[in-house]
């Protein structure tokens, strides 16, 4: 019987406990209204992509990347590493309130919505009760360096331990603004289009809102205040209450609600045959 291996991660690695869990579409979201913060990487969205127009494809085009390289082989991770380089290939233009000329593929860009993904999976996790001890944080973010080649960055451009990513995030902050394009960036994810059939005959519009908002909350104080929002302590302790309310509800649904279609074909292809590790993918 030939091996089958178990992708860049594994069922006993760190990433596969905290990408199983529900709540993570809360770090989703909070790490778009996160990344929006660059003002060069949020040019390269608005310059490049149609996400005034299509926020839904957006999240859910992030959400089948995140769920096919944590959980599919080692092939199926590094086609997904392509084609978002194929994507990004040539992609370039100028960041207008700088006016610095960029390209998709600039490594500080890479990076920076790199550990806007780390960094909002991993907080939102420990903050609604995932219970990660420190040693289990530094491992989560060094598994995650595992994912820059597949981008075309090496293992080594990015954070391999908790301080290592909460240094990276002082040292960028002079950078950071809300341009006008962050702020109908955070609308859309606060506030984004619904279908009218949804709206007359389901609770899509106040559930939405609950969820955004509280993705809006858990955000650094520094950045909402970069929203223009107060940075008010309890406003932080508010969005860990969320947090910790939501996720039992979530853990309590039926597994085909619970756990995304990649996991579920992982934990099939995996009890099926025999595993072996590979953790290494050719950028």
């Amino acid at each position: 019987m030939s091996a089958v291996d178990d992708g860049l991660f594994g069922p006993d690695s760190v990433t596969w406990r905290v990408h199983a869990d529900p709540v993570l579409w809360i770090g989703g979201l909070r790490s778009l209204l996160l990344q929006a913060l660059h003002p060069v990487a949020m040019a390269g969205v608005a310059q490049h992509s149609a996400f005034r127009r299509d926020a839904w494809g957006r999240l859910l085009r992030t959400a089948r990347y995140v769920g096919t390289v944590t959980y599919g082989t080692t092939a199926d991770a590094a086609a997904a590493g392509a084609g978002v380089r194929r994507v990004h290939r040539d992609l370039a233009g100028i960041e207008t309130g700088s006016g610095r000329h960029y390209t998709v593929e600039d490594t500080d860009l890479l990076r920076w919505v790199h550990c806007c993904l780390v960094d909002s999976f991993l907080s939102t996790y420990q903050r609604s009760g995932g219970g990660l001890d420190e040693t289990q944080c530094d491992q989560y973010v060094a598994e995650q360096s595992r994912l820059a080649p597949l981008v075309g960055l090496a293992a080594h451009d990015v954070p391999t331990s908790v301080t290592g990513l909460a240094d990276y995030f002082s040292d960028v902050r002079p950078e950071l603004r809300a341009s006008p394009d962050a702020f109908v960036a955070a609308r859309l994810v606060v506030w984004p289009p619904i279908p009218t059939r949804f709206l007359l005959l389901t609770p899509a519009r106040p559930t939405w809102t609950a969820i955004g908002a509280l993705a809006f909350a858990s955000l650094p104080r520094w950045a909402r205040q970069l929203y223009r929002m107060p940075g008010f302590a309890m406003t932080d302790v508010a969005a860990t209450i969320g947090l910790r309310t939501l996720a039992p509800v979530l853990h309590r649904l039926p597994p085909a609600y619970r756990e995304g279609p990649h996991l579920r074909a992982a934990k099939e292809r995996l009890a099926s045959m025999p595993r072996r590790h590979l953790h290494a993918v050719q950028a």
